[in-house]
Protein backbone atom coordinates (compact mmCIF):
# COMPACT_ATOMS: atom_id res chain seq x y z
CA UNK A 1 0.00 0.00 0.00
CA UNK A 2 1.29 3.24 -0.92
CA UNK A 3 2.11 5.97 1.50
CA UNK A 4 -0.41 8.57 0.08
CA UNK A 5 -3.08 5.67 0.24
CA UNK A 6 -2.43 5.29 3.84
CA UNK A 7 -3.17 8.74 4.35
CA UNK A 8 -6.27 8.51 2.89
CA UNK A 9 -7.59 6.21 4.92
CA UNK A 10 -6.40 6.93 8.31
CA UNK A 11 -8.10 10.59 7.49
CA UNK A 12 -11.14 8.81 6.46
CA UNK A 13 -11.32 6.70 9.60
CA UNK A 14 -10.70 9.96 11.68
CA UNK A 15 -13.66 11.81 9.98
CA UNK A 16 -16.10 8.82 10.42
CA UNK A 17 -15.10 8.45 14.13
CA UNK A 18 -15.63 11.97 14.69
CA UNK A 19 -18.97 11.96 13.28
CA UNK A 20 -20.12 9.14 15.37
CA UNK A 21 -18.98 11.02 18.31
CA UNK A 22 -20.35 14.00 17.65
CA UNK A 23 -24.18 12.15 16.90
CA UNK A 24 -23.98 10.19 20.39
CA UNK A 25 -24.78 11.61 23.91
CA UNK A 26 -23.28 10.54 27.06
CA UNK A 27 -26.09 11.76 29.52
CA UNK A 28 -24.13 14.18 30.81
CA UNK A 29 -25.23 17.92 31.53
CA UNK A 30 -28.35 20.20 29.77
CA UNK A 31 -28.54 23.06 27.95
CA UNK A 32 -28.84 25.83 30.17
CA UNK A 33 -32.46 27.12 31.07
CA UNK A 34 -33.16 30.90 30.23
CA UNK A 35 -33.48 32.05 34.31
CA UNK A 36 -29.98 30.14 34.28
CA UNK A 37 -28.63 32.28 31.84
CA UNK A 38 -30.00 35.40 33.39
CA UNK A 39 -28.71 34.61 36.38
CA UNK A 40 -24.96 34.81 35.69
CA UNK A 41 -25.29 37.69 32.96
CA UNK A 42 -25.52 40.27 35.35
CA UNK A 43 -22.85 42.74 33.85
CA UNK A 44 -23.30 46.07 33.85
CA UNK A 45 -22.03 48.15 30.66
CA UNK A 46 -20.42 51.77 31.27
CA UNK A 47 -23.18 52.79 28.85
CA UNK A 48 -25.77 51.29 31.51
CA UNK A 49 -26.81 48.81 29.16
CA UNK A 50 -27.63 45.51 31.25
CA UNK A 51 -29.01 48.05 34.06
CA UNK A 52 -32.22 46.55 35.30
CA UNK A 53 -35.44 48.77 36.14
CA UNK A 54 -35.58 50.08 39.63
CA UNK A 55 -34.28 53.15 41.95
CA UNK A 56 -33.29 54.23 45.02
CA UNK A 57 -32.41 57.18 47.44
CA UNK A 58 -29.67 58.58 49.06
CA UNK A 59 -31.48 58.53 52.54
CA UNK A 60 -32.42 54.76 52.25
CA UNK A 61 -29.08 54.35 50.48
CA UNK A 62 -27.84 55.60 53.85
CA UNK A 63 -30.01 53.12 56.10
CA UNK A 64 -29.01 49.71 53.92
CA UNK A 65 -25.23 51.29 54.01
CA UNK A 66 -24.97 51.98 57.65
CA UNK A 67 -26.73 48.17 58.36
CA UNK A 68 -24.41 46.05 56.21
CA UNK A 69 -21.56 47.97 54.58
CA UNK A 70 -20.12 50.27 57.27
CA UNK A 71 -18.67 47.77 59.84
CA UNK A 72 -15.80 47.47 56.62
CA UNK A 73 -15.88 51.31 55.30
CA UNK A 74 -17.04 53.53 58.09
CA UNK A 75 -20.35 54.81 58.80
CA UNK A 76 -19.92 58.16 55.98
CA UNK A 77 -17.93 55.40 53.67
CA UNK A 78 -14.19 56.97 55.18
CA UNK A 79 -13.18 53.47 55.42
CA UNK A 80 -12.41 51.21 58.55
CA UNK A 81 -9.24 49.34 59.52
CA UNK A 82 -7.72 47.53 56.75
CA UNK A 83 -11.01 48.04 54.67
CA UNK A 84 -11.02 51.04 51.48
CA UNK A 85 -12.57 54.35 51.58
CA UNK A 86 -15.30 54.99 49.24
CA UNK A 87 -15.08 58.44 49.36
CA UNK A 88 -12.75 61.77 49.50
CA UNK A 89 -9.60 62.21 47.82
CA UNK A 90 -10.61 64.63 45.42
CA UNK A 91 -8.03 66.58 43.43
CA UNK A 92 -5.36 64.02 45.11
CA UNK A 93 -3.93 61.70 42.87
CA UNK A 94 -1.38 64.06 41.65
CA UNK A 95 -0.39 64.93 45.46
CA UNK A 96 2.39 62.77 47.04
CA UNK A 97 -0.69 60.78 48.99
CA UNK A 98 -3.23 59.82 46.59
CA UNK A 99 -6.49 58.47 47.73
CA UNK A 100 -8.33 56.75 45.00
CA UNK A 101 -11.98 56.08 45.90
CA UNK A 102 -15.26 55.71 43.60
CA UNK A 103 -14.94 60.38 43.73
CA UNK A 104 -11.71 60.49 43.07
CA UNK A 105 -10.64 57.43 40.54
CA UNK A 106 -13.23 55.72 39.49
CA UNK A 107 -14.00 56.38 35.62
CA UNK A 108 -17.80 54.62 35.02
CA UNK A 109 -20.77 54.93 37.92
CA UNK A 110 -21.57 51.23 36.13
CA UNK A 111 -18.73 50.04 37.82
CA UNK A 112 -20.28 51.04 41.33
CA UNK A 113 -23.18 49.73 40.57
CA UNK A 114 -22.18 45.89 39.27
CA UNK A 115 -19.54 45.41 41.72
CA UNK A 116 -22.19 46.31 45.09
CA UNK A 117 -24.52 44.18 43.42
CA UNK A 118 -21.86 41.23 42.08
CA UNK A 119 -19.76 41.67 45.51
CA UNK A 120 -21.23 42.98 48.24
CA UNK A 121 -21.85 42.81 50.79
CA UNK A 122 -18.82 40.95 51.99
CA UNK A 123 -19.60 37.39 52.82
CA UNK A 124 -22.96 37.49 51.45
CA UNK A 125 -22.63 38.53 47.93
CA UNK A 126 -25.50 39.21 45.53
CA UNK A 127 -28.12 39.85 48.67
CA UNK A 128 -28.96 42.82 48.04
CA UNK A 129 -32.14 43.70 45.94
CA UNK A 130 -31.65 45.98 42.78
CA UNK A 131 -33.44 48.70 44.54
CA UNK A 132 -30.99 48.42 47.29
CA UNK A 133 -27.98 48.48 44.81
CA UNK A 134 -29.40 51.95 43.34
CA UNK A 135 -30.19 53.32 46.82
CA UNK A 136 -26.44 52.29 48.06
CA UNK A 137 -25.03 53.86 44.67
CA UNK A 138 -27.20 57.05 45.29
CA UNK A 139 -25.62 57.55 49.13
CA UNK A 140 -21.77 56.88 47.97
CA UNK A 141 -22.34 59.34 45.21
CA UNK A 142 -24.20 62.04 47.62
CA UNK A 143 -20.65 61.32 50.02
CA UNK A 144 -18.66 62.27 47.21
CA UNK A 145 -20.22 65.25 46.40
CA UNK A 146 -21.20 64.04 43.18
CA UNK A 147 -25.08 64.66 43.96
CA UNK A 148 -25.69 67.41 46.32
CA UNK A 149 -29.31 66.89 47.59
CA UNK A 150 -29.98 64.35 50.35
CA UNK A 151 -33.74 63.19 48.95
CA UNK A 152 -32.11 62.45 45.40
CA UNK A 153 -33.24 59.16 43.96
CA UNK A 154 -31.09 57.25 41.44
CA UNK A 155 -32.99 54.97 39.10
CA UNK A 156 -32.12 53.34 35.68
CA UNK A 157 -33.66 56.25 33.96
CA UNK A 158 -31.32 59.06 34.91
CA UNK A 159 -28.58 56.52 35.73
CA UNK A 160 -26.71 57.57 32.08
CA UNK A 161 -26.59 61.31 33.30
CA UNK A 162 -24.25 61.16 35.89
CA UNK A 163 -20.81 61.69 34.80
CA UNK A 164 -17.90 60.81 37.49
CA UNK A 165 -15.26 62.91 38.17
CA UNK A 166 -12.46 61.07 36.93
CA UNK A 167 -14.12 60.04 33.54
CA UNK A 168 -11.30 61.79 31.53
CA UNK A 169 -8.54 60.13 33.63
CA UNK A 170 -8.74 56.69 31.42
CA UNK A 171 -7.52 56.46 28.00
CA UNK A 172 -7.06 52.95 26.04
CA UNK A 173 -3.54 50.86 26.06
CA UNK A 174 -1.31 52.36 23.63
CA UNK A 175 1.76 51.03 24.55
CA UNK A 176 2.33 49.63 21.41
CA UNK A 177 2.64 52.59 19.65
CA UNK A 178 3.47 55.19 22.21
CA UNK A 179 7.28 56.06 22.29
CA UNK A 180 7.26 56.30 26.04
CA UNK A 181 6.42 52.51 26.10
CA UNK A 182 8.99 51.78 22.71
CA UNK A 183 11.29 49.24 22.71
CA UNK A 184 14.46 49.90 24.48
CA UNK A 185 17.84 48.50 25.79
CA UNK A 186 17.32 47.54 29.68
CA UNK A 187 20.33 48.62 31.87
CA UNK A 188 21.08 45.67 33.99
CA UNK A 189 24.34 46.16 35.72
CA UNK A 190 26.27 49.74 36.50
CA UNK A 191 23.88 51.99 35.52
CA UNK A 192 24.60 54.50 37.71
CA UNK A 193 27.49 56.26 39.38
CA UNK A 194 25.66 56.78 43.20
CA UNK A 195 22.38 55.87 44.25
CA UNK A 196 20.57 58.04 46.62
CA UNK A 197 16.85 58.37 48.60
CA UNK A 198 14.85 61.43 46.33
CA UNK A 199 11.88 60.63 47.83
CA UNK A 200 9.59 59.23 50.67
CA UNK A 201 6.30 56.74 49.95
CA UNK A 202 5.05 58.08 52.92
CA UNK A 203 3.81 61.84 54.52
CA UNK A 204 3.83 61.42 58.36
CA UNK A 205 3.88 65.10 59.10
CA UNK A 206 4.86 64.11 62.87
CA UNK A 207 8.13 65.97 63.50
CA UNK A 208 7.12 69.38 65.84
CA UNK A 209 8.37 72.50 65.31
CA UNK A 210 7.21 74.69 68.22
CA UNK A 211 9.23 76.89 70.22
CA UNK A 212 9.52 74.32 72.90
CA UNK A 213 10.27 71.56 71.25
CA UNK A 214 13.17 73.31 68.93
CA UNK A 215 14.71 73.85 72.42
CA UNK A 216 14.49 70.35 73.67
CA UNK A 217 16.12 69.52 70.71
CA UNK A 218 18.81 71.82 70.97
CA UNK A 219 19.60 70.61 74.47
CA UNK A 220 17.34 71.56 76.73
CA UNK A 221 15.24 68.00 76.77
CA UNK A 222 11.86 67.12 77.94
CA UNK A 223 12.58 69.58 81.59
CA UNK A 224 12.88 72.83 78.95
CA UNK A 225 9.69 71.54 77.12
CA UNK A 226 7.49 71.40 80.50
CA UNK A 227 9.47 74.74 81.78
CA UNK A 228 8.16 76.52 78.42
CA UNK A 229 4.74 75.19 78.49
CA UNK A 230 4.77 76.12 82.22
CA UNK A 231 5.73 79.60 81.95
CA UNK A 232 3.63 79.86 78.70
CA UNK A 233 0.40 78.49 81.06
CA UNK A 234 1.31 81.32 83.39
CA UNK A 235 1.40 83.97 80.91
CA UNK A 236 -1.87 82.96 78.98
CA UNK A 237 -5.01 82.24 81.16
CA UNK A 238 -6.40 80.78 76.94
CA UNK A 239 -2.83 78.45 77.33
CA UNK A 240 -3.72 74.63 75.86
CA UNK A 241 -3.68 71.91 78.25
CA UNK A 242 -1.47 70.18 76.22
CA UNK A 243 -1.86 67.21 78.47
CA UNK A 244 -5.36 67.43 77.22
CA UNK A 245 -4.93 67.82 73.36
CA UNK A 246 -2.36 64.87 73.77
CA UNK A 247 -5.24 62.78 74.62
CA UNK A 248 -7.52 64.66 71.89
CA UNK A 249 -4.90 63.94 69.70
CA UNK A 250 -5.43 59.83 69.88
CA UNK A 251 -9.31 60.56 70.01
CA UNK A 252 -8.95 62.81 66.77
CA UNK A 253 -7.49 59.66 64.71
CA UNK A 254 -11.10 58.31 64.24
CA UNK A 255 -11.55 61.72 62.45
CA UNK A 256 -8.73 61.27 60.77
CA UNK A 257 -9.57 59.11 57.70
CA UNK A 258 -11.85 62.38 56.12
CA UNK A 259 -10.41 65.39 57.96
CA UNK A 260 -6.82 66.45 57.79
CA UNK A 261 -5.39 69.53 60.14
CA UNK A 262 -1.84 71.28 60.28
CA UNK A 263 0.80 71.94 57.79
CA UNK A 264 0.02 70.43 54.31
CA UNK A 265 -3.70 69.31 55.43
CA UNK A 266 -5.74 68.51 52.41
CA UNK A 267 -9.43 68.48 52.18
CA UNK A 268 -11.17 64.81 51.98
CA UNK A 269 -14.14 63.41 52.62
CA UNK A 270 -14.72 66.30 55.25
CA UNK A 271 -13.16 70.06 55.05
CA UNK A 272 -9.75 70.85 56.84
CA UNK A 273 -10.15 71.58 60.28
CA UNK A 274 -7.08 73.61 61.14
CA UNK A 275 -7.93 76.63 63.15
CA UNK A 276 -11.73 75.46 62.85
CA UNK A 277 -12.24 76.27 66.74
CA UNK A 278 -13.80 79.98 67.03
CA UNK A 279 -13.92 80.36 63.28
CA UNK A 280 -17.13 80.97 61.36
CA UNK A 281 -18.72 78.18 59.48
CA UNK A 282 -18.13 77.07 56.29
CA UNK A 283 -15.47 79.09 55.06
CA UNK A 284 -12.67 76.31 54.52
CA UNK A 285 -11.47 76.91 50.64
CA UNK A 286 -12.19 74.49 47.73
CA UNK A 287 -14.78 72.35 49.88
CA UNK A 288 -18.45 72.13 48.85
CA UNK A 289 -20.26 71.85 51.94
CA UNK A 290 -24.10 70.89 52.11
CA UNK A 291 -26.67 72.90 51.97
CA UNK A 292 -27.90 73.00 55.14
CA UNK A 293 -24.11 74.05 56.52
CA UNK A 294 -24.04 76.72 53.66
CA UNK A 295 -27.06 78.18 55.36
CA UNK A 296 -25.82 77.67 58.95
CA UNK A 297 -22.78 80.00 57.40
CA UNK A 298 -25.06 82.56 56.06
CA UNK A 299 -26.92 82.54 59.25
CA UNK A 300 -23.47 83.59 61.54
CA UNK A 301 -22.47 80.33 62.57
CA UNK A 302 -19.02 80.01 64.61
CA UNK A 303 -17.53 77.02 65.77
CA UNK A 304 -17.29 78.26 69.37
CA UNK A 305 -16.03 75.11 71.71
CA UNK A 306 -20.27 75.23 72.97
CA UNK A 307 -21.04 74.39 69.53
CA UNK A 308 -18.42 72.07 68.80
CA UNK A 309 -19.73 70.41 71.63
CA UNK A 310 -23.03 70.23 70.57
CA UNK A 311 -22.25 69.40 67.44
CA UNK A 312 -19.84 66.04 67.67
CA UNK A 313 -22.39 64.74 70.30
CA UNK A 314 -24.64 64.12 67.86
CA UNK A 315 -24.16 65.89 63.79
CA UNK A 316 -27.31 64.72 62.30
CA UNK A 317 -29.40 65.97 65.43
CA UNK A 318 -27.37 69.11 65.88
CA UNK A 319 -28.19 69.65 61.93
CA UNK A 320 -30.59 68.20 60.04
CA UNK A 321 -28.71 67.21 56.11
CA UNK A 322 -25.40 67.36 57.48
CA UNK A 323 -23.38 64.69 55.47
CA UNK A 324 -21.21 63.88 58.26
CA UNK A 325 -23.17 60.43 58.83
CA UNK A 326 -20.59 59.80 62.28
CA UNK A 327 -22.82 59.04 65.02
CA UNK A 328 -21.00 61.53 67.29
CA UNK A 329 -19.43 61.51 70.67
CA UNK A 330 -21.47 60.82 73.60
CA UNK A 331 -18.75 61.17 76.11
CA UNK A 332 -17.98 65.11 77.21
CA UNK A 333 -14.65 64.36 78.40
CA UNK A 334 -13.77 63.27 75.02
CA UNK A 335 -15.41 65.69 73.28
CA UNK A 336 -13.56 68.49 75.29
CA UNK A 337 -10.00 66.69 74.50
CA UNK A 338 -10.63 66.70 71.06
CA UNK A 339 -11.57 70.12 71.06
CA UNK A 340 -8.52 71.15 72.58
CA UNK A 341 -6.27 69.24 70.07
CA UNK A 342 -8.11 70.90 67.35
CA UNK A 343 -7.06 74.29 69.21
CA UNK A 344 -3.49 73.19 69.24
CA UNK A 345 -3.40 72.55 65.80
CA UNK A 346 -2.10 75.37 63.37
Amino acid sequence: MSKSLKLLLTAATLTALGTAASAQTYGLGREALPEEVAAWDIDIRPDGLGLPVGSGSVLDGEDVFLELCASCHGDFAEGAGRWPPLAGGHGSLASDDPLKTIGSYWPYLSTVWDYVHRAMPFGDAQSLSDDEVYAITAFLLYMNDIVLEDDFVLSNENFGDIVMPNADGFYMDDREESPLWGPREVCMTDCAESVEITMRANILDVTPDDAAAREAREGGGAEAVEEAATEEAAEDPNAIDMELAEAGEGLFRQCSSCHQVGDGAQNRTGPILTGIVGAPAGLVEGFRYSNPMQAAAEEGLVWTPEELHAFLENPRAYMRGTRMAFRGVADEADRNAIIEYLRSVE
